[in-house]
């Protein structure tokens, strides 16, 4: 049976003219089941009675299923969530002074390896569907109900490589985005990705003006080859040239982000390195504290070396945040989604 939550509007129209009904039912589909958020066929009163039962007998309306909850001090939210093959996946709600910000899982584990995350400790077992994605956001925004509040934002930084499950990660991205799916602005959407170069040049393609950030964690070949296996397919020369190609085609700025590894990419050289690489963009620089993880052996570069490096940027004409951490107590925080409990 499929899932309705695995369309967007485009195919949903398509899919309608072939069931032999008019392209607009797509769009009345789209608001019952996002504007006004209804669960059940029956409760779509301007459809014939007769399609409400065809919708019944080839459609579902299914979203993953809460397995474990977990709220941290700060008020975040992490959501270990089963889905109908009983695999399990992490979803993470954040508060900040500006919304409500959905991280979201794009795979049932990562393949890409980084050294310090914690998601690479469960291998790779499949991409996630576009139902799979959407179901994170309706989870989240039922949770949220009680508060009358929904997602504002949405990051696909959750476990996964958003870029190696490209095309169901796009179909989502415009769900969050149309005015009839969850209305969510293009600025308010973010994607990340290791540096898969051939998809970051698709994206900068897409016509859609969403954030992208890119996990850099290294100033060269040499540190980034030992803690980000990507690098030895898409050494760094490669992944600027895509990254400025995405900014003269998309014309936006990424993000990069970096996280401080304890003696291994927070010198004052590291600093002084990152900026001569990314001298020429107009990108930014979001330094990410070190999340520890019990199995790997990496270690927290300290609050003064966090901000030497800053300044050091500062001094290079870098433009540069730290991010707000959220969630370390409950594991929820970057690097530390794996599903654990799956």
């Amino acid at each position: 049976m499929k899932n309705l939550y695995g369309y967007k509007l485009e195919d949903l129209e398509q899919l309608m003219l072939e069931m032999g009904q008019k392209k607009y039912r797509a769009t009345q589909l789209f608001k019952w089941i996002y504007e006004r958020n209804v669960t059940s066929f029956d409760e779509m009163s301007d459809i014939s009675l007769a399609f409400r039962e065809t919708l019944k007998n080839e459609f579902c309306l299914e979203i993953p299923t809460i397995f474990k909850k977990q709220v941290s001090s700060d008020g975040t939210v992490k959501l270990l969530l089963s889905l109908k093959d009983d695999s399990k996946i992490e979803t993470v709600l954040m508060r900040y002074n500006y919304g409500l910000v959905a991280c979201v899982t794009s795979q049932v584990g990562c393949n890409m390896g980084c050294a310090f995350c914690a998601s690479g400790l469960f291998k790779k077992q499949r991409n996630l569907e576009v139902h799979e994605l959407v179901g994170q956001i309706l989870v989240l925004n039922n949770l949220l109900k009680e508060e009358n509040k929904k997602i504002t934002h949405v990051v696909v930084m959750g476990t996964g490589e958003p870029f190696d499950n490209y095309d169901n990660v796009m179909k989502f991205i415009r769900i969050l985005n149309h005015p009839y799916g969850f209305a969510i602005g293009a600025r308010h959407l973010t994607v990340s990705t290791c540096g898969l170069v051939e998809k970051i040049k698709d994206y900068a393609n897409e016509g859609i003006q969403i954030n992208l950030a890119i996990s850099l964690h290294a100033p060269n070949d040499k540190i980034r080859n030992k803690i980000m296996p990507i690098s030895f397919k898409y050494p760094l020369d490669q992944l600027m040239e895509a990254i400025k190609y995405y900014e003269q085609t998309a014309k936006r700025r990424v993000t990069f982000e970096y996280i401080l590894l304890e003696d291994v990419n927070d010198s004052i050289e590291d600093a002084k390195e990152l900026a001569q690489l990314i001298r020429g963009t107009t990108s930014y620089v979001n330094l990410i504290p070190y999340n520890p993880v019990g199995e790997l052996k990496y270690k927290r570069t300290s609050g003064n070396r966090v901000h030497r490096f800053m300044d050091a940027l500062i001094k290079e004409g870098v433009n540069v945040t730290v991010r707000k951490e959220f969630g370390t107590d409950i594991d929820a925080a970057c690097g530390q989604l794996r599903a654990k409990n799956g």
